[in-house]
């Protein structure tokens, strides 16, 4: 079994694989600070609670977009799982080549994501992972990383809406019953939903047009991702671990190529 993690801006995801399947996932906030004993202890507890122990896992793998929790997490994952992690970044086997202005400034989330998405559903590909922010990385069928659009998450757009105007609440982020709204929160709910589901197609559909790529498939992911799909005809597969099987397809794909 593996331990594989995602370190987002908000929140961290945690799923153990045996071989190829799930058998289990987690979830953290990432913004609360925490020593790798506190990392240590809260991953022991979630992984017993689901019938996993700790010692009986062979690697680790951690992809991160906040360096700050680096130092703690992997001290945690050496020490209380005995494992030392694989940190998806430079040097680090991916399948895929990066072929934009500078490759090291593409975030390992979009890469994880981009290497899950080649390998399970070929290219080429555009994937969109509905997070913190949400973005559109284009694959080739030859398995190049050649562009990536980055814009603000529908959650970012919500809080902008809630801390800078003073008279918008703090709202949960769903579809309204109708984009004729009439009072302020399903208001802001049409605005935050039916304005992303029309960026997104416009974004989709000006990739495939600049692109050429006209049998373009369009896989989404991320916790939000769930919303648009159901609502658009662009995206043609919602799925909702792909991070996570990414993560093990870069693990194996690293320790296969050490041995």
């Amino acid at each position: 079994m593996i331990l594989v993690i995602d370190v987002g801006n908000t929140n961290m995801t945690l799923g153990v694989y045996q071989g190829d399947e799930l058998k289990a996932t987690f979830r953290l906030t990432t913004k609360t600070p925490r020593t790798s004993d506190e990392y240590g202890i809260i991953i022991t507890q979630l992984l017993q609670n689901n019938g996993i122990e700790p010692k009986a896992l062979e690697g680790s793998i951690v992809a991160s977009v906040v360096p700050d929790v680096m130092h703690a997490l992997s001290g945690a994952l050496v020490r209380y799982t005995g494992t030392k992690p694989v940190n998806v970044g430079p040097g680090v086997k991916t399948g895929i080549r990066i072929v934009t202005e500078d490759p090291r400034a593409i975030g390992a989330d979009r890469i994880v994501d981009a290497v899950a998405a080649y390998e399970k559903y070929g290219g080429p590909v555009l994937v969109l992972d509905f997070g913190t922010a949400t973005t559109y990385d284009l694959i080739t069928e030859t398995g190049e990383f050649t562009a990536g659009i980055t814009a603000p998450g529908i959650r970012i757009s919500s809080e902008a809406l809630w801390t800078q105007a003073a008279k918008l609440p703090n709202i949960e982020i769903k579809k309204p019953k109708s984009i004729l709204a009439q009072e302020t929160i399903s208001s802001m709910q049409a605005g935050l939903v039916y304005g992303q589901i029309g960026q997104t197609e416009y974004i989709i559909n000006k990739v495939k047009e600049e692109s050429g790529f006209k049998d373009l498939q369009v896989v989404a992911t991320g916790g939000l991702g769930r919303l648009i799909a159901d609502e658009t005809k662009a995206i043609d597969i919602y799925d909702s671990f792909l991070t996570l099987d990414g993560l093990r397809i870069i693990y194996y794909k690293n320790v296969k190529s050490s041995r």
